[in-house]
């Protein structure tokens, strides 16, 4: 399996906001501490990081790192509104490659576009992290994981463009945790009110398979570990993964794996 830069690296988070800038707002210049992470979803900005200007606007990522010199203002078409989280590598067995080091990282501004997805789990974060319940450390670090992992997707390892849909981010998810039921394209495209034939245009292009095949994708991939656990014969996994068919689910196996599914289970 091929690994990242993003895969043995573990934040901890040390302070996060949510703010809304007034138009007198103003951080002199001063240095980085650690990974600091802003999102601008509302107004405009100016930040000079090391020196280079940067005017910000809506949809901007802008990635601070440790040593990074900064100074920042409100800007005058709109006030800024961003979401800004500052974080740690937790082990020092593991970490993101410093500048220059070689690595592609997050550039320091970089337009992402107001993505709901994005936006939904920094909320989810800003929520968890003010109201402080038990366990709220570790579902902090999780949601600050899901925004990393997001992020590289779109900006390090193009698994899809800046202007991607984030209803087929919603269909994806659903999928992954109802592949089991008898699964649509009327059903599915019903659930973010798009036309069916636009659907699966725009599902394709997001995930280069057709919408059958993800499906069927996800249902193999979930047979495949019911079978390893060694507590499901054949025909129970593929009846817990969706497949009525015992037949189809061999054909539909063997296609995508290569071998039969009685080879998964222990001997």
């Amino acid at each position: 399996m091929k690994k990242t830069i993003f895969d043995d690296f573990v934040p901890e988070i040390t302070a996060h906001i949510f703010r809304k800038c007034g138009s007198d707002w103003y951080i002199p210049l001063n240095t980085v501490n650690d990974y600091n992470l802003i999102y601008v979803i509302k107004g405009n900005g100016s930040y000079k990081i090391n020196g280079a200007a940067h005017e910000v606007r809506q949809g901007d990522l802008i990635s601070l790192r440790e040593g990074d010199l900064v100074e920042s203002a409100a800007g005058s078409n709109g006030l800024m509104q961003h979401f800004d989280v500052n974080f740690r590598q937790k082990y020092q067995n593991s970490r993101i490659p410093a500048r220059g080091e070689g690595e592609v990282l997050f550039p320091p501004v970089y337009s992402i576009g107001l993505r709901q997805d994005i936006i939904d789990l920094f909320r989810t974060l800003t929520v968890s992290w003010n109201e402080q319940r038990d366990g709220y450390l570790m579902k902090c670090q999780a949601l600050l994981m899901l925004i990393l992992n997001r992020l590289a997707e779109i900006i390090i390892y193009d698994a899809e463009s800046a202007s991607g849909d984030y209803r087929i981010n919603r269909i994806i998810r659903y999928i992954s945790t109802h592949y089991a039921e008898k699964l649509t394209v009327e059903k599915l495209a019903a659930r973010i009110r798009l036309d069916p034939d636009y659907f699966g245009q725009i599902f394709k292009k997001r995930t280069g398979k057709t919408i059958h095949q993800y499906i069927n994708q996800i249902r193999i991939q979930n047979a495949e570990l019911l079978l390893q656990s060694g507590r499901y014969k054949v025909h129970e996994a593929a009846e817990r993964c969706g497949f009525s068919d015992i037949f189809h689910f061999y054909k539909k196996f063997r296609s995508l794996r290569g071998f039969a599914p009685s080879r998964c289970i222990p001997k």
